[in-house]
C-alpha cells in the first residue's frame, strides 16, 4: 500500500477528508509536518478539527506549534485526534475524552486499481436495503438518521445542512450511504476515496433498527463498491466486534482531545 503503515493510511485518509470538506466550504486549513488542521466554522456547533497524521519527533515543540495556531484561529471549540498518544493537552483546557482503535482493513482487488466510480447496485436483503443516497429527500434523511443515531445534541433541533451543506454532495470522492429497514430509514454513512483507501465515517443506526443487521448491511455496501481500496475507520465499541468480522485490524488507539473540558459542578 505505496509503503505507508495501515495506520497511516488511516490519518492521511481522515487528513484529505477534512481538506477536501475545508476548500468546498470555503473554511481555513492548514497542513504541516504530521498534522492536518481544519478551521471548521460554519455552524457554531463546528468544532476546529486536527489530525494528527504521523508520529512526533518532540511532542512537546508540536504542542506549542498547536497551541500557537489555535491561538491564531481563536479556537473556542476544539476537536483533535492522536493516533499516537503522545500529547497532553490536560494542562490548556482541554480533556481526553474518547480512546477509539484505529482500524484497516486490506483490500479485496489488486490494489492501485480504478475504484468502481458508478452507483452500485442497491444491496438488498429480506428486511434491510442499502442505496447511495443520491437526491435530496435522501440526502436530507442521511443527515437526520446521522444527528439522531449517534446523537449529537448540539446539531438539534434538526435542520438540514447544518452538519453536511449541499456543497459536500458534489466532492468527487466522497458518497454517503442510506439503508432503510422495513422501508423506514434506519442507517448511515459517509465513505471518502482519497484514491488510495476509502475511509468509512458517521456510521450511525437509529435506536429502533439496531442489532437487525443494518450496520453490516452499510458497511458491506461502502466496501463492495471500493474492492480495490484497503478500507479505514475509527471504531466505537459498539462497532468494533462487527468491524472485526468484516476484516478490519485495530493499528493503534487514538486520544481524542476536546476543548473545552467538560466542566463539573458539584
Amino acid at each position: 500500500m505505496d509503503g505507508r503503515s495501515g495506520l497511516e493510511l488511516a490519518n492521511d485518509n481522515a487528513a484529505t477528508h477534512w481538506l477536501a470538506m475545508a476548500g468546498v466550504l470555503g473554511w481555513e486549513s492548514r497542513t504541516a509536518d504530521g498534522y492536518t488542521a481544519v478551521r471548521c466554522e460554519g455552524d457554531p456547533g463546528d468544532s476546529h478539527r486536527v489530525v494528527i497524521t504521523r508520529r512526533p519527533a518532540d511532542a512537546a515543540a508540536l504542542t506549542r506549534e498547536l497551541l500557537s495556531l489555535f491561538r491564531d484561529w481563536e479556537t473556542g471549540s476544539l476537536s483533535l485526534e492522536d493516533p499516537y498518544g503522545v500529547l497532553d493537552l490536560s494542562g490548556h483546557g482541554c480533556e481526553s475524552a474518547l480512546a477509539m482503535p484505529v482500524m484497516v482493513r486490506p483490500p479485496d482487488g489488486p490494489v492501485g486499481g480504478p475504484s468502481a466510480a458508478p452507483p452500485v447496485a442497491p444491496v438488498r436483503s429480506p428486511a434491510v436495503s442499502v442505496e447511495q443516497a443520491l437526491v435530496e429527500e435522501d440526502l436530507a434523511l442521511l443527515e437526520r438518521v446521522v444527528v439522531q443515531g449517534f446523537p449529537m445534541p448540539g446539531r438539534m433541533p434538526l435542520r438540514r445542512g447544518r452538519l453536511f451543506p449541499a456543497a459536500l454532495d458534489a466532492l468527487d470522492g466522497r458518497r454517503a450511504w442510506l439503508a432503510r429497514r422495513g422501508g423506514e430509514a434506519a442507517g448511515a454513512c459517509v465513505s471518502w476515496d482519497d484514491g488510495t483507501a476509502v475511509g468509512l465515517y458517521w456510521v450511525a443506526v437509529l435506536e429502533p433498527h439496531r442489532s437487525h443487521g443494518v450496520a453490516r448491511a452499510l458497511l458491506e455496501a461502502a466496501l463492495r463498491a471500493h474492492p480495490q481500496r484497503a478500507a479505514t475507520l475509527t471504531a466505537t465499541l459498539l462497532g468494533e466486534p462487527l468491524y472485526r468480522k468484516l476484516g478490519f485490524v485495530e493499528q493503534a488507539v487514538s486520544t481524542w482531545w476536546r476543548y473545552p473540558a467538560t466542566v463539573t459542578r458539584s
